[in-house]
């Protein structure tokens, strides 16, 4: 049974899609749907039912979906250890978004080389679909990425960032803070937007008003999203570890708004299943030791 195949099977059930299976995997549309029928010729069975351009899986595509995905699971392990006995263990490659490699990693990855001086470290910044795939792909041992899911993945999660209100020096809001959104109407808004689910349901939450703010601005790069809040451009909601630095010189100012309390940015440890639990426990270890730890204990929720 040809292994890539089943990676196929396994990938079109996740991404519900052939087309996006496709392109996870690097490949055309026509060439995974040649891998499926492989597959199903070796089985002598349908795994999938066609009505055009849906399907779904037949019976037997969902009793074989755990052994492929167990098949699958397997044979990477055992790559990887194939890997292992003929490379260096003292290597680590990370992959994580841009909040984490700009806020988190400068703290920790000093502490890492301390405890491993032999270490060599390479890092790698990019959105969180893309960290997933490199772990898949095992161009990563470990992905920090927004709570996204996939069947050979484990993920857990690293930590939680509170997303608070964010005005500039001199705004009424520092001394009369917003109650509600609706007290927002007419305020020109800088809208930091990262993709999370959080950032679509504070979206949402506009949307709801009968006097939503006016967003002036879409940024998609927190640097300049906090750069504009703080040069009085407008007021935007922003992760509170970002905005550290400037709070503490007093170029930006956290208003709090009750109704927003539990809206946080979740970042999760993502790595191959049954392979990744120390090298978490690891980095989980040296955030709560190191000195940024001391903000986030302080302002979010940790959890191994």
């Amino acid at each position: 049974m040809n292994i890539e195949n089943l990676e196929a099977f396994v990938y079109v059930v996740h991404h519900n899609s052939f087309h996006k299976a496709a392109e996870a995997l690097f490949l055309s549309q026509p060439s995974i749907s040649a891998r499926i029928q492989s597959l199903e010729r070796d089985l002598d069975t349908k795994l999938f039912l066609r009505e055009g351009k849906t399907f779904s899986l037949t019976e037997k595509g969902k009793e074989f979906l755990p052994y492929a995905q167990q098949i699958l699971q397997s044979y990477r392990k055992g790559k990887q250890q194939l890997r292992r006995n003929h490379t260096s263990m003292r290597k680590i490659s990370i992959g994580s978004t841009v909040s984490v490699s700009s806020y988190i990693l400068p703290e920790v990855l000093p502490r890492l080389k301390e405890q491993y001086p032999d270490m060599h470290i390479k890092l790698t910044t990019a959105s969180s679909e893309a960290i997933l795939e490199k772990v898949l792909q095992k161009e990563v041992d470990i992905g920090f990425v927004r709570n996204i899911g996939h069947p050979l993945v484990e993920s857990a999660l690293f930590y939680e960032d509170p997303i608070q209100l964010y005005v500039h020096r001199g705004h009424r809001f520092i001394e009369q803070p917003p109650v509600t959104l609706d007290e927002l109407a007419g305020e020109p808004l800088i809208f930091f937007e990262c993709g999370s689910l959080d950032w679509i349901k504070l979206h949402s939450l506009f949307e709801t008003l009968q006097r939503p703010p006016v967003i002036d601005v879409y940024i998609d790069n927190q640097e300049t999203a906090k750069k504009c809040i703080a040069k009085g451009m407008g007021i935007g909601f922003l992760p509170d570890l970002c905005a550290h630095k400037e709070v503490i010189e007093q170029l930006l100012f956290p208003v709090r708004i009750p109704s927003l309390a539990s809206l946080t940015l979740r970042t999760n440890a993502i790595t191959l299943k049954g392979e990744g639990m120390a090298l978490r426990g690891v980095f989980l270890d040296l955030i709560r030791t190191s000195d940024i730890g001391t903000f986030v204990r302080s302002k979010v929720s940790i959890n191994r």
